[in-house]
């Protein structure tokens, strides 16, 4: 498929939506405003100790940035409709990207948000996938890329 057909159906103004869906993006949204206002305030240190020794950029500085993507990519989930599927995929890129924090902290053992076992540190690795795929079916933006690839 080229990419471009997948460029072109992100750019189009998302179709109508089921209230299913729309109520499925407002409220991955308000987590992730939760999240990232968490971020910037009362739970900075704990996210610090989930950032990869390996990371180049300070700990605080990666918090904070990912505290602003999170809180603008909630924002967008809840209040920018029409471009629900580029914000869709942005918001499941989000959720890759930061994939490697989760790892990190089943790899090294590191105690944060109450994962104090390797089990509960492994159970948790198995919910970032759930967080792409509702990124994805709540905008629309997984009936978009599927009918980009159908054209392509």
């Amino acid at each position: 498929m080229p990419f471009s057909n997948l460029i072109t159906a992100a750019s189009r103004p998302a179709p109508p939506t089921s209230k299913r869906r729309r109520l499925g993006a407002i409220a991955l949204g308000s987590f992730l405003a939760f999240a990232g206002t968490s971020h910037l305030t009362f739970a900075r240190t704990e996210f610090q100790a989930q950032v990869p020794e390996w990371v180049p950029v300070d700990d605080d500085v990666v918090v904070l940035l990912s505290g602003v993507a999170e809180l603008s990519l909630g924002a967008a989930l809840i209040l920018l409709r029409k471009r629900r599927v580029p914000v869709g995929l942005a918001a499941a890129a989000f959720f890759v990207a930061i994939f490697p924090g989760n790892i990190s902290q089943y790899v090294t053992h590191t105690d944060a948000f109450g994962l104090d076992t390797d089990r509960a540190r492994l159970v948790r690795l198995f919910f970032q996938p759930l967080l792409v795929i509702w990124a994805l079916w709540s905008t629309g933006a997984w009936k978009a890329v599927r009918a980009a690839l159908k054209k392509g």
